[in-house]
């Protein structure tokens, strides 16, 4: 994918693992940010293993643990009425599963499920709870899914062009993509600046806009339909750029920015992350 259009956006520090910064720019042209530079593909895994990374795991031990697995499991049951209201059950495609408890939540209402996810650690967690797999999006037929779904992935794959293209390649003619993202035009990132957890650099590859996602999934004639608030991610993200910015979680602080960055997104349509609802409009 060309960026031609660059200019310097932020310089951001990696606060999980390697303390390395890094430098963001933006594309003006789509309105998007651009993670630089990007590690190579030998490296990324190394910026994964981080304690602060607990999407693939099951912890349920810390405050702050706790409080994750809770939201996550009124998270599961949004994403779940989400689904069912865009499409009959069918086949769904989760891309990114992780440890797998949306796909089992998802099968248990009776779709038919299968997933995609690098982390051997996170399959074999997943594998435990019935969750079936594939290695790579190569092995599964064209059109041959009524949704599928990315939550908070589209952002970590490196080959953004091509994973937008096996998109439409997988989804049935009138099939819907749900794609999960951060948003960098929120008021949390602009209060947190540089330490604002979202960006989660450098395995945060790229951070998108209202904007980027339209367009570049209208390239594949994937026509975005509905944009929707994550209300809690403004929470959370704001719990661990209070760590970032002090050395302490701060949670009284953090509710209070993630308030107000509610309420701001309430105004402008600006939230912390967004569900990006895409139909397939063309085959």
């Amino acid at each position: 994918m060309n960026f031609s259009n660059t200019k310097h956006f932020l310089n951001v520090k990696d606060y999980s693992v390697s303390q390395e910064t890094f430098e963001l720019l933006h594309d003006e042209e789509l309105d998007m940010l651009i993670t630089h530079p990007q590690p190579s593909l030998e490296k990324l895994p190394g910026y994964y293993e981080s304690v602060d990374y607990i999407s693939h795991t099951d912890g349920n031990k810390s405050v702050f643990e706790k409080m994750y697995q809770f939201v996550k499991t009124i998270a599961l049951k949004n994403k779940l009425k989400l689904i069912n209201s865009q499409s009959a059950k069918g086949r769904i495609l989760d891309i990114g599963a992780g440890v797998g408890d949306f796909l089992t939540v998802a099968k248990n209402d009776g779709w038919e499920t299968i997933g995609i996810e690098p982390s051997d650690k996170a399959k074999a967690i997943a594998k435990n709870k019935g969750v079936s797999f594939v290695e790579s999006l190569s092995e599964l037929e064209s059109n041959s899914f009524d949704v599928i779904t990315m939550w908070h992935v589209l952002e970590h794959v490196p080959d953004l062009e091509n994973q937008i293209k096996e998109l439409k390649r997988l989804i049935k003619p009138t099939g819907t993509v749900i794609i999960a993202v951060p948003n960098f035009k929120s008021y949390d990132a602009e209060y947190y600046g540089k330490f604002w957890a979202a960006y989660d650099i450098p395995i945060h590859l790229w951070h998108f806009s209202k904007t980027a996602i339209k367009k570049l999934f209208a390239k594949e004639n994937l026509e975005l339909k509905e944009v929707l608030p994550m209300k809690f991610d403004s929470f959370y993200v704001s719990l661990l750029s209070e760590k970032y910015k002090t050395g302490k979680m701060n949670f009284i602080k953090a509710f209070f920015v993630g308030c107000k960055s509610n309420w701001k997104g309430s105004q402008n349509l600006e939230y912390s992350s967004h569900i990006y609802v895409l139909k397939n409009s063309k085959k």
